[in-house]
């Protein structure tokens, strides 16, 4: 199954209201692959997008989802998107933000399964404090749909 994440309003952005810390804490986001943090994206960006892929099975006349980029138990499965300051190789995170998969409307994620398209999400990456989302982010937050 193919995911598409789309994050608009990074906090970072000209005239945000953590933007200088951000910038100069050289912070970014990216996606959260087992430990790792891939495919980042600096909190002054116009916009970030993650593409990859996950596993999906029936179990028990339920959707489960796996692979290297979801996270937690069955029945509980997310994708992390994690922020935090680079300093040549390293990233030092301070917030994720985790998008549920059983926040999917079950009929999109029924149908991504089945190859009737890329389960997108859309969300803005700026908090409700002016710095990055964190924590569990629901819809209307986050919007999914197949594209």
């Amino acid at each position: 199954m193919q995911i598409r994440i789309e994050g608009s309003e990074l906090p970072g952005r000209p005239g945000a209201a953590q933007a200088d810390p951000l910038r100069l804490g050289n912070v970014h986001v990216g996606v959260q692959r087992k430990s790792e943090v891939v495919d980042r994206f600096r909190a002054d960006a116009a916009g970030a997008v993650w593409e990859f892929e996950v596993t999906s099975r029936e179990v028990d006349g339920l959707l489960d989802v796996g692979g290297p980029y979801v996270h937690g138990r069955p029945g509980a499965r997310f994708l992390y998107l994690s922020w935090g300051a680079v300093d040549g190789d390293t990233f030092g995170g301070f917030r994720r933000a985790k998008l549920m998969f059983g926040d999917i409307p079950t009929e999109l994620l029924r149908a991504a399964h089945e190859g009737g398209g890329v389960l997108v999400a859309r969300l803005g990456l700026t908090g409700a404090d002016g710095g990055p989302v964190c924590a569990r982010v629901r819809p209307p937050a986050v919007s999914w749909q197949l594209a």
